[in-house]
């Protein structure tokens, strides 16, 4: 039969799980956190990977082939206006919350973020380092010219009535599940400065994160003293490399996690629980 702890032994428990994590942001209040997927999952944004760091759902657009191949851009276009609600309606949970909330008090240090979603913003952080871009952006990739995602989706709903109201099931990154078929009378948007192919501000798989954006993680992992991942597999090397230079330098790694990551031979240790609900309790420990 299985035991039911008592409040008292659930309180004990809970704590012996933040007291690591507690301890480690106190030897260490300048942390760099390095945050993934794992965050926002409690925000209704599907995550990539499952706990063993494989691939589900879709297989994801190469940007290589989003640029070269119009029937690729078509696609990705479709799936995005059905799936953009579920992207637009997001709001930053309890972990983007207390994140926020321990920077204000000067109880960690930078925040570098694999995730797209822009929810670390709206939870009121700030210099936030989006390694792969933020999917509320556009660009035209003739003029250059930056757009708001919604003023794209405007365009793709008045273009594209046909797929109002589409049920599909929700992806990852503003994605969604659609039939091929539905995509035959479907019109693609164009830059409303010149006409020109637009492309989500983010880096596609098979891209690179531009020079600028992968110097300033590097450097606030230089400036840390320590990392913490956060909701993250780091299976992608941009973020695994982060890991790899605060170990190589001597700096611990931690990580909250649910599942394997790329990064676990370098982890000083590793809480298995989910961050909406262990870094607001972390928030109230160290207050």
């Amino acid at each position: 039969m299985q035991k039911i702890s008592s409040a008292s032994e659930q309180a004990a428990s809970d704590d012996r799980t933040l007291e690591p994590l507690a301890q480690f942001l106190q030897r260490h209040p300048d942390v760099l956190l390095l945050t993934g997927a794992g965050i926002s999952t409690a925000s209704g944004i599907p995550a990539y990977r499952d706990t063993e760091g494989v691939r589900h759902g879709n297989a994801p657009v190469q940007g290589p082939d989003f640029r070269r191949q119009e029937a690729v851009r078509r696609r990705y276009w479709a799936r995005s206006m059905v799936g953009w609600p579920t992207m637009e309606r997001a709001a930053p949970n309890p972990g983007h919350l207390a994140i926020a909330q321990m920077a204000q008090r000067q109880l960690i240090g930078g925040l570098v973020t694999q995730n797209v979603d822009g929810l670390h913003q709206q939870a009121g952080s700030a210099a936030v380092t989006e390694l792969h871009g933020n999917l509320h952006g556009v660009v035209c990739l003739d003029c250059r010219a930056h757009h708001t995602r919604r003023l794209i989706q405007d365009q793709l709903e008045h273009h594209n009535p046909h797929l109002l109201g589409t049920t599909a099931t929700p992806a990852p990154d503003g994605d969604a599940l659609l039939e091929p078929s539905q995509l035959a009378t479907f019109h693609l948007p164009v830059c409303p400065r010149c006409g020109g192919t637009v492309q989500p501000d983010v880096v596609f798989f098979g891209d690179g994160v531009p020079a600028a954006r992968a110097a300033e993680a590097e450097r606030k992992m230089m400036e840390a003293s320590a990392l913490l991942v956060i909701g993250s597999s780091v299976m992608v090397y941009s973020s695994f490399r982060l890991c790899r230079m605060a170990a190589e330098t001597g700096k611990p790694v931690a990580a909250v996690n649910m599942g394997k990551t790329r990064a676990d031979h370098l982890l000083a240790f590793k809480t298995e629980a989910p961050a909406q609900d262990i870094l607001p309790a972390l928030a109230a420990m160290l207050g």
